[in-house]
């Protein structure tokens, strides 16, 4: 069983091989950067450069005290670093964290590599991996959102060299992967499951701002927001994160082994596309209790009370190894 919340309230590093880079723009919705954000570029081995969204700590920090770990964001399918920049990294950083939003190839203003698919599960946790290893001089807690959560998954299991700190699963594609939620709207939610698909397969969501909003949002969610977001959803990715059935393929995502590392397993109780027995498999995984915030839809980092989940994965920080 989750627990549910209900809503009462809304280092210093050297990037060494990251640099600034006086681009075209991929988007033609630009998204413009917050107060004390930078967009720059980590060249991956391939020679493809992935966007990355900075925002440092705006915190005095004694040297003397413990050295908060560096977070990394990694985005779902539609969306790119800026889903984060919105609220989350101006919020983390706040709360003295440096805050490293990535946008995986294909998607936001990275490069896109060869081919009709931007990548697999194998390439994508590899292309995260090559970030943290080249720029992070600690390890860092993952926090990653629907598909993003199950590219951390595969990280978490394969990546058995790589340091990490914690990671913060949000709102994420369970260990088997969706099809297992496909199959429990198809019987149990019919109609759902039409608008899942029409919505996410078809891309309706881009057209339709009711089924955008439904998908991603709270009903409360203000008109003129959800037509800003899907816009910028609409631009986000030019080609789609992975070949579903290939992925399918590579499911489940193998277990850990014996590590030291915090999951925190977040879900929303008006996620419209992860159901509660996703989140519930997800904590089963990994033996965790998962959260469950009410009054909050899929895309947390976005919709109208942002601040419960991100105040959620804060106090959950602030304990990690204290």
């Amino acid at each position: 069983m989750a627990i549910v919340l209900s809503i009462q309230h809304l280092p210093k590093m050297t990037l060494n091989p990251i640099a600034v880079l006086n681009e075209p723009r991929k988007t033609r919705v630009p998204y413009e950067l917050k107060q004390g954000q930078s967009r720059v570029f980590h060249q991956l081995p391939s020679g493809l450069n992935m966007e990355v969204i900075v925002q440092k700590s705006v915190k005095e920090k004694n040297p003397e005290s413990r050295k908060d770990p560096p977070l990394v964001f990694v985005h779902g399918s539609y969306h790119s670093a800026w889903c984060w920049a919105e609220h989350w990294l101006p919020f983390f950083s706040n709360s003295g964290f440096d805050c490293f939003a990535l946008s995986l190839l294909g998607q936001g203003e990275s490069d896109t590599p060869s081919g009709t698919v931007a990548g697999s599960l194998q390439t994508h946790a590899g292309d995260v991996a090559d970030f943290i290893k080249r720029n992070l001089s600690l390890p860092p807690v993952l926090l990653g959102h629907s598909f993003g959560g199950l590219i951390i998954q595969y990280y978490l299991a394969n990546m058995r060299n790589e340091l990490h700190y914690g990671a913060a699963l949000i709102c994420s594609v369970p260990p088997s992967g969706n099809s297992g939620l496909v199959w429990r709207y198809l019987f149990s939610k019919p109609i759902a499951a039409f608008k899942v698909t029409r919505s996410l397969a078809a891309k309706a969501f881009q057209t339709s701002l009711s089924l955008c909003r439904e998908t991603f949002f709270s009903a409360t969610m203000e008109d003129n927001l959800v037509l800003r977001y899907q816009e910028l959803m609409k631009e986000s990715s030019r080609v789609p994160l992975f070949d579903l059935r290939k992925l399918n393929e590579s499911l489940p995502v193998p277990k850990m082994t014996a590590c030291s590392t915090e999951i925190l397993v977040l879900g929303a109780k008006d996620d419209f596309i992860v159901d509660a027995e996703g989140l519930n498999e997800t904590g089963r995984f990994y033996n965790v209790t998962p959260i469950c915030i009410e009054g909050v839809a899929h895309d947390m980092m976005l919709d109208c009370s942002w601040g419960e989940g991100a105040n959620v994965i804060l106090s959950w920080l602030n304990g990690l190894n204290r």
